[in-house]
């Protein structure tokens, strides 16, 4: 290829009437540097997640790219299968063209990974429908939700697009609900809540506007806010606007709307056949196999779920020592639970439930991060250059105690990261806590992990954009416990703000298991939480059905953040006084997410050239 290029380019020079250069100073094919095995690898392998984001247009929008801006996935079974086939293909391929002993360290990463999210797909394929289609975070918020916050309209060619996939949203969203039909047949049902729960979803998303006179729905509030803006940017005429406008309405009455009812109406159906008592994992066929491979995924380490099981109930014990410190420290008399229920009810700790109350609360989480920005320096050499954003969770999604997180901005820097919060029920939003979760999904968090990951220029294009939940949320963890060390918490309330999110962590370990392998049932699942963590009640249930809807993924922040202070722990140890923060914080995210293992064995390696 980059022959090719220098003779493209010395056929261009001739073509435009410029002299030729003296023979001494012509640059062949025979004199261009050769690439090494590595980098020809990494040039191969960014062509291949070219051709992998081919498959989902939807994930090119999220990334900033508007090839196919007009297009909706393929999410059926059979586009699986054609997805799994090629990843199956490519593996071989890279196989077959390099020499792997050839590669740098580096490189022998990119291969590994490479073959490991192939893995991952073989290993998820037989229990490819035991997931909850319409659970938590399902197409019927997820798709509103990209229209409105990644699909960008800055011309008219961009809306004609947003129109576009208005039109195939009911072949989109129907495939979903052919899916969901086919788990139902092989004996898989999501829990009442997730029914309940999506069916609510559902009527929030096509209330208002034009489905109805009563207000305005989200998405055509959207849809008409950037036409308008379209307007009057002069971009688009009026005329060319109220066209837009109308062919987008049509859209969303014949094809989206049509789907969201036909889904409502299966739903409704089909809620009689679920059980009120939801039951794990190990309830579903093959559920213990199913189960194992989850925790695996998430955790990206051969751990079982008594192991896992066990590591919660010790860290639980360790962290409410450290609890009953603060207890002590801020001169409450009564037991430590008595505490918790302090906590959770003393209005000290919670901003009005109002829209005042939630304006206070996105101010002051804008307000810790802007001076946790200031501190960065000391303690990271790689800094992102991305912004970041505090939004409230848009009504047609927002759940009482839903947990916060993170949206990744572009790579470009064309939409920043977004800290969400749920905020329509204040009680569920603990002031104390703030400053831990601001650190945990801002900085030195998952914004800072995430968008520095995507500026890296030293890996390949498919690394700078995947992720293992141990790595990311392990340092979205660690960070929480970092910023004690960069000088916050100074309020002992604070403080223990961050113990109980790093209880609650402890606890996922002990409930995710309890839940999906030793048959605990929901109301368990709550009692235990309730009693060995001060999170407010509405929090604990939405947090526990989040369990049931995603098993594992809950087990990864624990661990992640255990094995990354482990790893710091024995790079401290080796390297005594030459041990420099800054680069070990570096190292870890200098080359995007990695397994657990792969982490440790770059700590290694760079320990190794430190010590000399």
């Amino acid at each position: 290829m980059k022959n090719s290029l220098v003779l493209s380019l010395a056929l261009l020079l001739i073509s435009c009437g410029e002299s030729t250069p003296p023979a001494n100073e012509v640059t062949t094919a025979d004199t261009a540097p050769a690439m090494t095995e590595s980098e020809r690898l990494t040039a191969w392998l960014d062509e291949e997640f070219a051709t992998l984001l081919d498959f989902s247009p939807l994930t090119k929008t999220r990334l900033g790219d508007k090839s196919d801006y007009g297009e909706l996935d393929d999410v059926s079974e059979v586009a699986m299968d054609r997805e799994l086939a090629w990843r199956r293909g490519s593996v071989a391929r890279m196989q077959a063209e390099f020499d792997y002993a050839a590669l740098d360290d580096e490189g022998k990463v990119n291969w590994d990974l490479w073959e490991y999210q192939l893995q991952r797909e073989e290993g998820a394929l037989p229990f490819r429908r035991h997931g909850y289609i319409f659970g938590r975070n399902g197409p019927q918020t997820g798709l509103p939700n990209g229209l409105i916050n990644y699909h960008n309209v800055e011309s008219i060619a961009d809306m004609e697009a947003y129109i576009s996939r208005l039109n195939q949203s009911n072949r989109y969203l129907l495939q979903y609900l052919d899916r969901a039909q086919l788990s139902v047949a092989d004996g898989i049902r999501a829990p009442y809540f997730d029914y309940d729960r999506a069916m609510s979803e559902i009527q929030r998303v096509t209330s208002g506007a034009p489905f109805s006179d009563e207000g305005m729905s989200a998405i055509w509030e959207d849809i008409t806010g950037k036409i308008e803006n379209l307007v009057q940017e002069g971009i688009a005429s009026a005329e060319e606007g109220r066209s837009l406008e109308q062919r987008a309405r049509e859209a969303l009455l014949q094809s989206f709307k049509p789907a969201y009812d036909e889904i409502l109406a299966w739903l409704q159906e089909d809620r009689v056949n679920v059980p009120e008592g939801a039951t794990g994992a190990s309830e579903l066929p093959d559920g213990e196999a199913y189960y194992a491979q989850r925790l695996e995924a998430m955790t990206t380490l051969p751990m079982t779920a008594r192991e896992i099981h066990d590591l919660g109930l010790a860290e639980v014990a360790r962290i409410q020592e450290e609890m009953q410190g603060i207890r002590l420290q801020v001169g409450f008399q009564g037991s430590l639970q008595e505490f918790f229920n302090f906590l959770r009810e003393d209005d000290q700790f919670y901003f009005p439930n109002t829209d005042e109350g939630r304006a206070q609360y996105l101010a002051l989480a804008t307000e810790i991060l802007d001076e946790m920005y200031t501190r960065l320096p000391d303690f990271f050499g790689i800094l992102p250059k991305a912004g970041l954003q505090v939004k409230r969770v848009e009504p047609f999604r927002e759940v009482a105690g839903g947990a916060a997180h993170y949206a990744r901005g572009t790579a470009d820097g064309s939409r920043p990261g977004t800290f969400y919060a749920h905020l329509i029920d204040m009680r569920a939003a603990a002031v104390n806590r703030l400053e831990n979760l601001s650190y945990h999904e801002g900085v030195p968090g998952h914004h800072m992990q995430i968008s520095i990951q995507q500026e890296l220029e030293n890996i390949p294009r498919f690394r700078a954009n995947s992720g293992y939940t141990a790595f990311s949320e392990g340092w979205g963890l660690y960070a929480e416990l970092l910023g004690k060390e960069m000088g916050g918490y100074n309020d002992p309330y604070a403080d223990m703000g961050r113990l109980s999110g790093e209880i609650w962590r402890a606890v996922r370990l002990v409930v995710d298991t309890g839940i999906h392998a030793f048959g605990w049932t929901e109301q368990e699942g709550v009692q235990y939480a309730l009693e060995n963590s001060p999170r407010p009640e509405p929090s604990v249930r939405s947090e526990v059905r989040r369990y049931f809807n995603n098993p594992g993924q809950a087990t990864a922040y624990k661990i992640g953040m255990l094995k990354i202070i482990e790893y710091r722990r024995k790079a401290e140890a080796a390297l005594g006084d030459a041990f420099d923060i800054r680069a070990f914080h570096d190292t870890v995210l200098g080359s995007g997410q990695l397994p657990m293992e792969a982490l440790e064995a770059k700590i290694d390696r760079w320990i190794s050239s430190v010590s000399g």
